[in-house]
């Protein structure tokens, strides 16, 4: 096997490789790829031959909350059959030791899944996040206090965006915020498109090394953060906290910060749905649940294999089969949404898969409601004349991560 051809069937374990013309978005920052939109309109799961393999491709809502909410569709990427095609044996190692799946319940299925899940999910309730909304909003403001008294202009990703998430996550696992730029720099690194194999390899070691040296500090020491409450209230061992260390704070700050700062250009470039939002701040949870439908940032779609033959709507996808959840198709549905591609932030709120479906949708994803929804209420109440400070097509796109989002949004007020 070629150096080459290690790369590419890696990357395509990792993230199954769509066609360039159903990942690359068009014209419209906001919008998914052109391809996709078409492929849309002619059916709602469609067979792609790709790169010798058949992958289906799921755009329709009903067929996608099918496929999420199916026990027979495995969210295992790492044990498949399909993985050991791919690899080698020895590649396989390297890439996904013992100490690596430990605690990694997002690729696992039930009843192993199940185990994890139920440890966490009294941490992520609806109660508990209403709870943290005042120090959410102490965090916003904050943030917002430094980016006012430093002046305008100023890049809302850095100044705001990714800081909110990301000391919010920190308080919350116990990890000193002081080591953001360890975390956010490597997980920058994973979610690059461009990053090879090897470089994974590296990052998810030092991230493993890291997350192993925060879960020994909490054995020693302690506190009433949620880590500290895994190490003294279950049975989980070093690799598997480490694990879910690494879990939780990667996912509570990547997508909320893409999805503040991209929602923010969105809503800057939808001034009548903006001016909306300012004269009814009330709709800011309407809002929300908006512009995740709306942006849907992961571009690269949602995957399972199929342990047997299941047969969703019209197609019966074989045993060790891979389906593509595509989510920025499945909330442009026309027959769940009435005009999916326009932005309303008075739309009433409907049942996207931004955050998935079934039994691994995402664990934080009230954290992340409450998060955006304190983020633009207090943006839009302390900045009225907040607007961008370049030409919108000057704003450079994450068109090459997996998780699409802004790398900067330059703005002044």
């Amino acid at each position: 096997m070629t150096t080459a051809e290690r790369q590419r069937n890696a990357q395509e374990l990792i993230r199954p490789q769509l066609p360039a013309d159903l990942l690359q978005r068009g014209e419209c920052p906001f919008d998914p790829a052109g391809g996709l939109t078409e492929l849309s309109g002619q059916g709602r799961i469609h067979r792609i031959e790709h790169h010798g393999e058949t992958v289906w491709l799921v755009t329709g809502h009903d067929e996608a909350r099918a496929v999420l909410a199916d026990p027979r569709m495995s969210a295992d990427r790492i044990n498949s059959p399909r993985a050991r095609k791919l690899i080698s044996p020895e590649l396989h190692a390297e890439m996904f030791p013992p100490e690596r799946r430990a605690g990694s319940f997002i690729f696992m299925d039930a009843p192993e899944h199940t185990r994890y899940r139920r440890l966490l999910t009294g941490q992520f309730t609806v109660r508990r996040m209403r709870d943290l909304t005042p120090r959410i909003h102490e965090i916003v403001n904050a943030r917002l206090d430094a980016m006012i008294e430093k002046g305008p202009p100023a890049d809302l990703v850095q100044d705001f965006a990714l800081p909110v998430p990301s000391l919010v996550i920190c308080e919350l696992l116990g990890v000193d915020y002081g080591d953001r730029e360890e975390f956010q720099h490597r997980t920058a690194k994973l979610l690059s498109l461009h990053t090879t194999v090897d470089e994974q390899i590296k990052v998810n070691t030092d991230l493993r090394r890291f997350m192993h040296g925060l879960v020994r500090d909490k054995q020693r020491d302690p506190g009433d953060d949620l880590l500290s409450g895994l190490v003294r209230d279950t049975d989980l061992n070093t690799d598997e906290l480490a694990g879910i260390a690494n879990l939780l704070l990667i996912a509570g700050h990547e997508t909320t910060a893409n999805m503040l700062a991209l929602g923010t250009f969105a809503l800057l470039e939808h001034p009548d749905q903006l001016a909306k939002l300012r004269e009814h701040p009330e709709l800011v949870e309407n809002a929300v649940e908006e512009l995740l439908r709306y942006l849907s940032i992961i571009s690269m779609g949602v995957s399972r294999h199929a342990k047997e033959d299941v047969t969703i709507g019209a197609a019966t996808i074989r045993e060790g089969e891979t389906v593509v959840v595509s989510v920025p198709a499945v909330n442009r549905d026309e027959t769940q949404y009435d005009d999916p591609h326009e932005l309303r932030v008075d739309r009433p709120r409907g049942h996207h898969v931004a955050f998935g479906h079934g039994i691994h949708q995402c664990l934080g994803q009230q954290l992340a409601r409450v998060e955006m929804a304190a983020g633009f209420t207090e943006l839009l109440r302390r900045l009225p004349a907040l607007r961008l400070a370049v030409p919108a097509d000057e704003v450079p796109l994450r068109t090459d991560m997996s998780i699409y989002g802004v790398h900067a949004l330059p703005v002044t007020w």
